[in-house]
């Protein structure tokens, strides 16, 4: 039956009564006895990794009450709680100077490089330096770009997220503080670029291979800013002004000649490379450029990586084959969630020889899912590694990642996919 005109009229008023309110129609407004009333739904951001429209779902769920989100919120907010107390941190800290001169570079050393002579005072490293693949120096933590680094990037998308779904202004006002110190206050910035990443000591003053140091994360941090962008706290125009040139500038430096041997490595460094390039490109307005850069991944990264039976062997390879497999389909199952805000589908593409993202995440399902061992060389096996890759492919159509998601570990903090749905490196990160 046609509805009356006066009626259309007092639904259309209501529906942008509730859009202007922040509360969904049919949404319960309960509120949230730890931080007061239940905060507005916010806007769907725009992220380049996330499903903004997700984003903005659970928060209308979280809102009607939903049990499960909030048991995941509870354990979202206890870790944005610890990172409150923490930081801000800066390239300022480190106590040693580039060899560029300029102690607002970014300075780390390569993590499986070894001294072979002892020290003295003629050879104060100890060099020659000898690689002793998986197994981590641990004077490469005398330089503390590389700590101050991840604990920046991972307070920054855990706060953000946080503020998101609950409201709470301290959470979003720190991570404000956390990226305006490392990325645009005048004395304690970061350069845009990583000339002096994973230096080997008697060796390089940088390796492209640095670029790793950033690209496995660094599209968390844009995610995060695209969440502060929808209303945060202490977050400004011109706090998203500054940001927005940083990456532009970063992004140009990545399309400079430094950056080529990482954009040419034809293994889990390379995939990296593409999906901080096409993420930048997305978030920085060019979705076009971020839409050829992830095609061009399909005969690029997919097909020389991935084999026929959804092994990638130049990670099985490694001493820590586990670890690099998930951590090279992190790259894959992001890179291939970027592609979806562009329009380009890598989850469903098969290359020559019948080998696949979803074909990789299922060669890990038995060790996965504790069915079977590991059959390949770790060093430190972690179940749980491979939890949110599985996740992504179970979200993707994988019906076999899907019956395996009941049977996954969950990470040491609690599962966050409910809430962050894209995948992280969940074990910790050697270099």
């Amino acid at each position: 039956m046609r509805r009356g005109l006066p009626a259309l009229l007092a639904t259309g008023l209501t529906l942008a009564a509730l859009l202007l309110s922040g509360t969904p129609a049919g949404a319960s407004a309960a509120p949230d006895h730890r931080y007061g009333a239940a905060p507005p739904v916010r806007p769907a951001p725009h992220t380049v990794v996330l499903d903004g429209a997700r984003l903005r779902q659970a928060s209308i769920d979280l809102h009607r009450g939903d049990k499960a989100l909030r048991a995941t919120l509870a354990d979202l907010t206890a870790q944005a709680d610890g990172w409150l107390g923490q930081g801000p941190w800066s390239v300022m800290d480190k106590p040693q100077t580039p060899p560029g001169g300029d102690k607002h570079d970014y300075l780390s050393q390569a993590p499986y490089w070894w001294p072979t002579q002892p020290r003295t005072a003629d050879n104060p490293w100890g060099c020659p330096y000898v690689q002793k693949d998986g197994v981590r120096n641990p004077d490469v933590d005398t330089i503390t770009d590389h700590d101050g680094r991840g604990r920046m990037f991972s307070a920054v998308y855990t706060l953000s997220l946080a503020w998101y779904y609950t409201g709470r202004a301290a959470y979003a006002e720190h991570a404000a503080l956390l990226l305006r110190t490392w990325f645009t206050d005048p004395a304690t910035r970061m350069n845009p670029n990583l000339d002096h990443g994973q230096i080997i000591p008697c060796k390089t003053d940088g390796r492209a291979i640095g670029i790793i140091d950033f690209s496995q994360e660094f599209t968390s941090v844009l995610d995060a800013t695209a969440v502060l962008d929808t209303g945060a706290p202490g977050w400004s125009r011109a706090d998203h002004a500054a940001m927005r040139s940083w990456y532009s500038d970063f992004a140009a430096w990545l399309g400079g000649s430094f950056a080529a041997d990482e954009a040419n490595a034809d293994n889990n460094h390379g995939t990296f490379f593409d999906m901080q390039l096409a993420a930048l490109q997305l978030a920085t307005g060019h979705p076009d450029l971020a839409r050829a850069t992830v095609t061009a991944a399909k005969t690029e990264r997919i097909d020389p990586q991935i084999a026929a039976d959804g092994g990638l062997p130049q990670e099985l390879a490694r001493t820590r084959s586990y670890h690099y497999t998930t951590f090279d389909l992190v790259a894959l199952t992001r890179l291939a969630d970027i592609g979806e805000h562009v329009g380009v589908h890598l989850w469903s593409y098969t290359n020559p020889a019948g080998g696949s993202i979803k074909k990789a995440v299922d060669f890990l399902l038995p060790a996965a899912t504790g069915q079977a061992a590991w059959p390949y060389p770790e060093l430190e096996f972690q179940r749980f590694a491979a939890s949110d890759v599985v996740r992504a492919a179970a979200d993707a159509g994988d019906r076999t990642a899907e019956a395996a998601v009941r049977h996954l570990e969950a990470p040491p903090g609690g599962d966050l996919w409910p809430l962050r749905p894209a995948p992280e490196q969940l074990d910790p990160i050697s270099g």
